[in-house]
């Protein structure tokens, strides 16, 4: 284990910060840690990292001792080395907690995050030492697909089809071509298209699984809290969530998007204090 120092600024309030490293199966996780109190493991999204959540951790560093991670491929943690699928990322994150020692600890979990707990909260680990669940804004559901989606699906699938019978070398190399035209960026979406080799595989395996059935193997408190005007993970979504989760409650933040907790910092903080001191 290693740390290295730095500094970070958030309003008015500057924190100082430490990189810490998790090791699991010779893949490291970065990670910070900031208050006191019972655990709280916060997870980001994806193409997002811990910078993005220390907000929320330092408005509840009064309550809870906060372990705000780094997942493989984001921030400060390198890729793994093969693509990973939502179980890779809940062994993982199992680990991590795992290694606190501490009989319980509560999650707060951002989009991407979300597919990882609701994984990890049907485990029988999950349901043993995980306590109070906060999501915000969290991926899991089945979306609801316009004619617009399917058009691009099958142009993409139309264009693949003549290279897919070239051989091995020559099929990847055609294929690269392919994703580097400007027709076919236009027919994917922003977070595919950024991505290459194994991060590319890993968004491909995650975002092709839907989670609707692990809800009802979820027995933990879970608060939902979600921005009404969130277009990543609507608010049907969150529905959807409270509904399979037995002991799940939904707040909706007005005038607050897939980031509610960085749009409407103090309500989010509001709510969340609530939650946990409850």
């Amino acid at each position: 284990m290693y740390s290295s120092s730095g500094c970070e600024i958030f309003g008015k309030i500057q924190i100082m910060t430490e990189n810490l490293t998790f090791t699991y199966n010779d893949q490291s996780l970065i990670y910070q840690k900031v208050g006191e109190g019972k655990p709280l493991v916060i997870l980001h999204g994806w193409g997002s990292s811990k910078r993005v959540m220390m907000p929320v951790a330092q408005n509840l560093a009064h309550l809870r001792t906060n372990y705000v991670l780094d997942l493989p491929g984001f921030g400060d943690s390198p890729e793994p080395v093969r693509p990973w699928n939502i179980d890779d990322y809940a062994d993982a994150v199992q680990a991590f907690i795992g290694s606190l020692d501490e009989d319980k600890v509560d999650v707060l979990v951002h989009s991407y995050g979300g597919r990882i707990i609701l994984k990890l909260c049907a485990r029988e680990f999950g349901k043993k030492h995980i306590d109070k669940v906060l999501i915000t804004g969290g991926a899991g559901m089945k979306p609801k697909r316009s004619a617009t989606f399917y058009l691009k699906k099958y142009t993409a699938k139309t264009l693949k089809a003549p290279f897919m019978i070239l051989p091995g070398a020559l099929r990847q190399k055609a294929l690269g071509w392919l994703r580097s035209t400007s027709l076919w960026k236009s027919l994917g979406s922003s977070d595919y298209s950024k991505l290459s080799g194994v991060m590319r595989e890993t968004f491909v395996r995650s975002v092709s699984e839907y989670l609707e059935s692990s809800l009802p193997h979820i027995p933990h408190e879970t608060l939902l809290i979600w921005g009404r005007n969130d277009d990543a993970t609507p608010v049907y979504q969150g529905q959807r969530i409270e509904k399979g989760i037995k002991n799940a409650a939904l707040v909706i933040i007005e005038d607050a998007g897939h980031y509610a907790f960085l749009d409407k910092p103090k309500q989010f903080a509001r709510i969340a204090e609530a939650f946990f001191k409850g």
